[in-house]
């Protein structure tokens, strides 16, 4: 037998409830045992959930979080547990140098039913010693502990992105495997990342690495798991699986001794991944906040297409509900289009037109033009959520990204809803995960859920005869090569010229971007799946006279 057999454990909590994370961490602790393991590890703040943003400033809320580790500690005081020592994530009550009472992110480690150690960012803690062989030492900023003969040190998230503080303190530490509780959210091309971070930690230390991160949807978040174990010298030995609750062992008998149980997970292309994210983030949305359905709009072009079939992968089509909702513009091929996404995917389908509707509001009010257009997406929107709330769906709304960044939507109309699932998504790439997700039915040999015309046809709104989208909006592949530039990338109006592209379309189109503010303010949350989502990295004044 290996001196530990460590246990990752890669868990789903929710924030703030208490009872059910604490649950999931003791099934999981109960798999490790019945797996042979003595130590295991969760993700950060794993019995709280993650991020808790404000909730940290709420004492009774730091309370019940320090009430459900003593639960725990409590549960695992008896003979069942005797020998296994466990490593959770929790907000913890802390003193600044005022003696103000704040909140910190802590590690608490629990030993036959005692919390025999705890590590809190960014304050030094005090812990004493529990026995011969389990004893912590308090280093500079550092928790570490030995454990069956092999030494341990716990690192918390963003410790490891500096090149100072705790992790400075490894090689003196003696440290064999370091232990690092993560809430690490899903990004396209992190995980690459994440791994050459953690590698060069491990190699500049001479110790094994125990990279552990939390799964799921979180509001706007998708964290994708994907937890990892590299030896002393950056070799990766196991890894766990993307976008899933999982449990990988490790046996350690020193760091050179090292052995996964398991090989390293599948290596997923970056659009499965953006597109497990996409469906992740919107299954436990809807799950974690206690609906049963979505609705949705179904036009016929690309993006409800993409958003439907997201909604069937995470939900499955029985609670999806498409609703058609032509207007004297409509073309047929559209109307057509949507009846036979909903047929591929197996979605409920209806269709409520809504000329009626409009030709009432535009004779009583008199409009024309802009006005009627956008009254024909509010008719659409209030038909959405009335059903809504007589049916008890979720509402999803289809934008896409560059149509977020430039305005290219209705207030109140096409943007009515309370999830995006492809909020941070721009068009080129809706494009691409359409072909991508066709593509993967095809190898399953299952039916592509898209149709082949809503991919092809040139994309519109339909709001007047014969609109397309680049009536008024730069070839998507332009657009979105240039919103890079200035919303992915950050940089300025001159150098945007500088990389060729002509002055007066930039002009044009950061105008539009930096206008379109207070619209994205109201917008839905949807996953972030990118390093600039709107409303969670990019936020910028609405009262704004800078150009």
């Amino acid at each position: 037998m290996p001196k530990v057999r460590l246990a990752m454990a890669q868990t789903n909590p929710i924030v703030g409830d208490f009872s059910g994370n604490l649950s999931q961490t003791l099934a999981a602790i109960d798999a490790a045992i019945a797996g042979g393991a003595n130590l295991v590890v969760f993700g950060e703040m794993n019995l709280a959930g993650y991020p808790i943003e404000d909730l940290a400033a709420r004492s009774s809320f730091i309370d019940a979080a320090e009430a459900a580790v003593a639960r725990l500690a409590d549960t695992l005081s008896s003979e069942k547990y005797r020998n296994i020592a466990v490593l959770v994530g929790h907000p913890a009550h802390a003193k600044n140098a005022n003696g103000w009472s704040i909140s910190h992110n802590a590690a608490s480690a629990i030993i036959g039913g005692e919390v025999i150690g705890r590590y809190a960012k960014h304050h030094l803690p005090n812990y004493s010693v529990f026995d011969e062989f389990r004893n912590f030492v308090p280093g500079d900023e550092l928790l570490t502990f030995e454990f069956s003969g092999l030494n341990f040190s716990v690192l918390i998230c963003e410790d490891i992105w500096q090149a100072g503080g705790p992790v400075a303190e490894l090689s003196n530490s003696k440290t064999d495997v370091a232990l690092i509780l993560n809430g690490s959210p899903f990004e396209v091309s992190k995980t690459d990342t994440r791994l050459k971070l953690v590698q060069d930690l491990a190699t500049t230390h001479g110790c094994a690495v125990a990279y552990v991160n939390l799964v799921g949807g979180q509001d706007d978040l998708v964290f994708d798991g994907n937890s990892f174990f590299v030896d002393d010298k950056g070799e990766l030995l196991a890894r766990a699986n993307q976008f899933e609750t999982d449990l990988v062992f490790v046996d350690i008998d020193s760091s050179a001794e090292i052995h996964a149980q398991v090989a390293s997970s599948k290596e997923r292309d970056e659009l499965e991944q953006i597109w497990n994210a996409l469906v992740l983030g919107l299954r436990d949305y809807v799950a974690k906040n206690g609906f049963k359905s979505v609705v949705l709009g179904l036009s016929g072009g690309i993006d409800s297409a993409v958003c439907a079939s997201i909604a069937a992968d995470a939900l499955g089509a029985q609670h999806v509900y498409g609703v058609s909702m032509p207007s004297k513009y409509s073309s047929d091929h559209s109307k057509g289009d949507a009846e036979d996404l909903a047929e591929r995917i197996g979605c409920h389908y209806r269709t409520e037109a809504i000329e009626r509707m409009v030709t009432a509001f535009e004779s009583q009010l008199e409009l024309s033009d802009l006005a009627s257009e956008n009254l024909q997406a509010r008719m659409r929107g209030v038909i959405l959520m009335a059903l809504s709330n007589s049916e008890g769906h979720l509402t999803l709304t289809t934008g896409n990204k560059t149509e977020l960044a430039v305005g290219y939507s209705t207030i109140y109309g096409d943007s009515v809803g309370g999830f995006a699932p492809i909020k941070d998504v721009e068009k080129t790439l809706v494009w691409k995960l359409a072909e991508w997700r066709n593509a993967h039915a095809l190898s399953l040999g299952l039916t592509p859920p898209i149709p082949q015309n809503s991919i092809s046809k040139p994309p519109s709104a339909e709001l007047r005869p014969d609109q397309v989208d680049q009536d008024s909006l730069p070839e998507y592949d332009l657009l979105d090569a240039l919103l890079d530039a200035y919303v992915e990338r950050r940089i300025g109006r001159d150098q945007v010229i500088e990389e060729g592209f002509d002055p007066a379309t930039v002009d044009r189109i950061i105008g539009l971007v930096d206008r379109a503010e207070w619209k994205r303010r109201q917008g839905a949350i949807g996953p972030k799946i990118t390093g600039m989502a709107f409303g969670r990295d990019r936020r910028l004044p609405i009262t704004n006279k800078y150009r």
